[in-house]
C-alpha cells in the first residue's frame, strides 16, 4: 500500500455516505459523529458475520472476506466485504447491505470504488460485482460501466473538498432521505431549515429598495 501522500485520503465508505446525503457524511467523517439505529445496528451485525471468515475456496472460486483495497491514483482506501477471485481471472467484488434494494445509487458507487480499486491493485479489469441484500437473500448483479468509474473519481473529488473546506452542507432537499436515518437528530434538518429561513427573512427585513426610475430635478428656487 504505497498511497498518494499529496492526497488525503478518502473512505470509500464517504462516497456512499456523500452520494446519499453530503451532511450526513460530513457529520460522520469531519464531525466524528455517528448514531446507530435498528438498521445500522443490524447492518454491523452481519457485517461482523461476514468478516469472521477470512478466506474459503468454493468450487475452484478463492473468497477472501474483509479484503484491504486502496487506489494510490485516487487517494481512497477501504475494505471489501467479499471478493470472489474466479479460475479464469475475474475479480468479482459483492458488498452486503442490509434490506432490499433501495431506489438510490449510493450502494452502487461504493461497489465500483472497491471495483475501482481492484482493479488498480490486481492489475486486471473487473466489469462487474454485486449487491447482496441480507434481508432479501438476494444477489443483485452491477456493470461496473465508464460511468460509475467516472463517478467514482468525480466524488472522490468533491468529498476531498467538502472536508478541506470544513463548512457543514445545509440538508438534503430529498427529506424522503431523512426517514429511516441513523444521523437525523444530530443533524435536525428541520431545525437547520428554520434557522436558514430566519436568517433569509432578517437579511430581507434591513433591505432599502431605492427608486431610480426617475431622475431628481432639482430647481433654482430650493437652492
Amino acid at each position: 500500500m504505497n498511497l498518494t501522500p499529496e492526497l488525503e485520503i478518502i473512505p470509500i465508505s464517504a462516497l456512499n455516505q456523500y452520494s446519499y446525503c453530503p451532511r450526513r457524511c460530513y457529520l460522520i467523517h469531519s464531525e466524528g459523529l455517528f448514531s446507530d439505529n435498528v438498521h445500522t445496528l443490524r447492518g454491523t451485525h452481519e457485517h461482523e458475520r461476514v468478516d469472521q471468515v477470512l478466506h474459503e475456496i468454493k468450487q475452484g472460486i478463492r473468497i477472501e472476506f474483509a479484503l484491504p483495497v486502496w487506489s494510490d491514483k485516487l487517494g481512497l482506501s477501504g475494505r471489501c466485504d467479499v471478493v470472489e477471485f474466479h479460475p479464469d481471472g475475474a475479480i468479482f467484488p459483492v458488498e452486503y447491505k442490509h434490506g432490499k434494494k433501495k431506489k438510490w445509487a449510493n450502494d452502487d458507487l461504493q461497489l465500483a470504488a472497491q471495483a475501482v480499486c481492484l482493479q488498480e491493485m490486481k492489475g486486471g479489469e473487473v466489469s462487474s460485482g454485486a449487491i447482496y441484500h441480507i434481508q432479501s437473500k438476494r444477489r443483485r448483479n452491477v456493470a461496473i460501466t465508464p460511468e460509475l468509474i467516472a463517478d467514482v473519481a468525480y466524488h472522490t473529488g468533491i468529498v476531498r473538498e467538502l472536508f478541506q473546506q470544513q463548512k457543514l452542507p445545509p440538508p438534503t432537499e430529498q427529506t424522503q432521505r431523512c426517514k429511516g436515518c441513523s444521523m437525523v437528530e444530530a443533524c435536525s434538518p428541520d431545525v437547520a431549515k428554520a434557522a436558514q429561513q430566519i436568517a433569509l427573512l432578517s437579511k430581507n427585513l434591513y433591505l432599502v429598495e431605492d427608486d431610480f426610475s426617475e431622475p431628481v430635478s432639482i430647481s433654482n428656487s430650493t437652492i
